[in-house]
């Protein structure tokens, strides 16, 4: 059953059309990933859809009552000293009020003089309770921690006020409390974009479970793989859906557009010789037959040409200068800017030529700064770092550090050129054919680096790595900002790349097709992984993960049993000393006994006085069972310390 219908939608910015009668549907349930190359509407249609932004043409048809919740991609939250902790409890304020509607009940009832109206107020307390619990009234704070540090948030977060939170925590904050509110149809921008690897793993299982609809766009395919179930393709102002994951959409869209592309050549052929026919014969004596071909030909529906987006053509110059064997080695190496308190402690790594190495880790544990470390932007706090023989290197810093947002795009690809190993200083117009292949074009050249969008910065850095002539490249974070068919294009390329490749990405997907190796930072320890066929380095990394996960439940355990064969055989001494506690032990037992068996008699004697709406009688039966509660909480507190000497 569907939950939101749109039918002939448009949407227009002047002179500019987004798209063009898009007609859709949502059912209940499903979960549908919308993609496309940047600028092709996404954002737009997630708005409308939103109630957010307004269709030039259309209309959009919602079930009655259905709630919308809406994920931009960068959320910045009003607050006034609102904390972490008060937006989540802001999902559940029904719940406060029926927790409070519960307190003003408890309280009539203890000033209820008239048996009557005890009885009437007892009766509604009794309601408000069940449909509490029913609601998740016991519930919802522990539902709040496991979103809360789900999303990467720590304890000490949560009092914290929003407005100290970076715009990437503000974000999260406000993914969580979608979450927490839990609306019949999740809208999702980019939900990814501020979650390091662990935090978006959890998200995919979150979403997974999801009882409602979602709605999604992410330039993480592995997450699309993992959540979709239906595929939106937006691009030429079109809307074309598809069965399945990402991969299965891929799938079915390179077959979609085999078979139109044989439909548009099988046509023109037709066209061409039905053409031919009429130019011979419309004058002759078979006109009749060549003015009815004509007519037919007039009236025959066009099959269109696959048409394709503009798109990066990236291609890294080569140079001709060939690395050593070995291209980089660590030794005793401490990476981290605080003597007293390294990031983590680096075991003897080497890097071989060709090798294509994926640094993971959650954000903050030392990726970037082993990077800086490798190319001696940072000190090592001990030992050393050792690059090969004729190792060129070449940096893509993370979010495009390395570039100089007051130059124009041309003069920041010009400077690039220069010096390089690659070669000779660029011409104008060399620069200028460059980036056309980057997608810069006419005036676009002149704009100031700072005034760019994140993608089109990408696209510049990109191009400057293109200029390095590397034959070492360090990448950090790559695909940031990156549509998907970018995101595809350099992944071809680094698959096609002769020389070696340290990359630091979050891109599961990315790595998987790629790393020949996983370096994995968790817990200050760097873990390695390698590809061996047919498993990828990436497979071959979960893998591992799982056994160290298996390895250390195992260890727990055998703690557990060796912990109790130590109090075993502190039980079996035969001393005076444990005689005698094994004696208190004894009488303890009894006692602690003796108190469930009163706290079963008191729950059963409440059971009956509420009942029999006997409402003094609960009151002492309360206060009896609560002083029951603490003498046992006592006397356990006191086996604990009895059971651990």
């Amino acid at each position: 059953m569907s939950i939101l219908t749109a039918t002939g939608l448009s949407k227009h910015f002047g002179a500019q059309d987004i798209f063009e009668d898009v007609s859709l549907q949502i059912a209940h349930g499903e979960r549908t990933a919308l993609v496309g190359p940047n600028g092709a509407g996404k954002t737009t249609l997630l708005q409308i859809l939103a109630g957010l932004e307004t269709e030039s043409s259309g209309q959009i048809h919602c079930a009655k009552g259905l709630r919308i919740g809406y994920l931009p991609q960068e959320a910045t939250l009003v607050s006034s000293g609102e904390t972490l902790w008060e937006l989540g409890q802001s999902a559940f304020a029904h719940l406060q009020l029926q927790a409070a509607e519960l307190r003003r009940l408890e309280g009539a009832m203890a000033a209820a003089l008239d048996p009557a109206e005890r009885d009437q107020l007892l009766a509604r307390y009794g309601q408000a309770q069940d449909a509490f619990e029913l609601a998740g009234g016991y519930t919802y704070e522990h539902r709040m921690r496991q979103v809360l540090s789900g999303l990467g948030f720590a304890e000490e977060d949560y009092q914290r006020p929003l407005t100290q939170f970076s715009g990437g925590q503000q974000t999260r904050a406000r993914l969580a409390n979608l979450l927490l509110d839990a609306p019949d149809l999740l809208l999702l921008d980019e939900p990814t974009n501020h979650l390091d690897l662990d935090a978006v793993e959890w998200l995919e299982n979150y979403l997974q479970a999801w009882n409602g609809a979602i709605v999604v766009t992410a330039h993480d395919r592995y997450f699309l793989d993992k959540v979709a179930s239906k595929v939106w393709d937006l691009s030429h102002g079109q809307l074309q859906v598809y069965r399945g994951n990402y991969t299965a959409y891929l799938q079915q869209r390179t077959a979609r557009r085999e078979r139109q592309e044989r439909e548009f050549r099988r046509q023109q052929a037709f066209v061409a010789k039905e053409v031919d026919f009429i130019r011979r014969n419309i004058a002759g004596q078979r006109t009749k037959e060549a003015q009815g071909r004509r007519k037919r030909l007039e009236q025959l529906d066009q099959v269109e040409r696959v048409r394709e987006e503009k798109r990066l053509n990236l291609d890294l110059l080569q140079t001709d200068l060939r690395s050593g064997d070995l291209v980089l080695a660590t030794y005793d190496l401490y990476v981290g800017y605080e003597p007293s308190a390294p990031l983590f402690i680096c075991p003897d790594l080497e890097i071989r030529r060709g090798d294509r190495v994926a640094l993971i880790g959650p954000n903050g544990a030392g990726k970037t700064t082993f990077v800086k470390t490798i190319l001696k932007e940072v000190k090592p706090l001990a030992g050393r770092v050792r690059l090969g023989s004729a190792v060129e290197i070449g940096y893509l810093a993370q979010a495009h550090a390395g570039l100089n947002l007051n130059q124009s795009v041309l003069d920041e690809v010009l400077s690039a050129s220069r010096g390089t190993h690659a070669g000779q200083d660029l011409l104008v117009g060399q620069a200028r054919n460059i980036l056309g292949r980057f997608l810069f074009s006419g005036d676009d050249v002149f704009k100031p680096v700072g005034a760019l969008s994140g993608g089109e910065r990408a696209r510049v850095a990109l191009a400057k790595l293109a200029l390095r002539g590397a034959n070492f490249l360090v990448l950090d974070e790559p695909t940031n900002h990156l549509d998907i068919p970018s995101q595809e294009i350099l992944q071809a390329v680094l698959g096609d790349f002769p020389g070696t490749i340290l990359l630091v990405s979050h891109d599961r997907y990315f790595i998987d097709a790629l790393a020949t190796q996983v370096w994995a930072l968790e817990d200050e320890t760097l873990h390695l992984s390698k590809a061996e066929a047919p498993i990828s380095a990436y497979n071959a990394y979960l893998a591992d993960r799982q056994a160290r996960q298996l390895a250390d439940s195992a260890e727990a355990d055998t703690r557990s049993e060796e912990r109790a064969a130590d109090r075993a055989s502190r039980r079996d001494r035969p001393k005076r000393e444990q005689v005698r506690n094994q004696r208190a032990l004894a009488e303890l037992e009894a006692a602690i006994e003796s108190a469930e068996s009163r706290l079963a008699e008191l729950s059963a004697a409440l059971e009956a006085a509420s009942h029999a709406q006997a409402v003094e009688q609960l009151h002492s039966l309360g206060r009896d069972y609560r002083a029951t509660e603490e003498d046992l909480a006592r006397l356990l507190d006191r086996w604990t310390a009895m059971e651990t000497i």
